[in-house]
């Protein structure tokens, strides 16, 4: 977990659109993570990781919760979006079942911009 910390926090200061791209190869060949599956990824980085763990920290804690999911075979959809309403914040996250994963946020709260679901098989 902490190895893959380590790699969210390096793809977290990269472009969106290289984000995007990496993301896009490394789900390939996963199936889609369960809400229980993603909970547990996220549960994991989020003990490892002071950064993971803080509120600010959604971007590198998105990230780390998907490639953990991918190294155990499964992905989750990655979302990065906006509120919907003002004031403008910007946030990351994961979804599993079609529902954000241990979000403390209604569902309908972001806009997502970009999204990385599972790769259909």
């Amino acid at each position: 977990a902490h190895a893959v910390v380590g790699v969210a926090r390096l793809l977290a200061t990269r472009s969106p659109s290289r984000i995007r791209t990496v993301l896009g190869a490394v789900r390939r060949g996963a199936a889609p993570a369960s809400y229980e599956q993603a909970k547990a990824a996220r549960d994991t980085v989020v003990a490892v990781s002071l950064t993971c763990a803080a509120r600010e920290g959604c971007l590198p804690r998105s990230l780390a919760t998907a490639l953990l999911c991918r190294l155990q075979g499964s992905w989750p959809a990655w979302c990065v979006g906006t509120r919907r309403l003002p004031p403008f914040a910007a946030h990351a996250w994961v979804e599993a079942d079609g529902v954000m994963v241990d979000e403390d946020y209604p569902p309908d709260y972001f806009s997502p911009l970009i999204r990385v679901p599972a790769a259909p098989r």
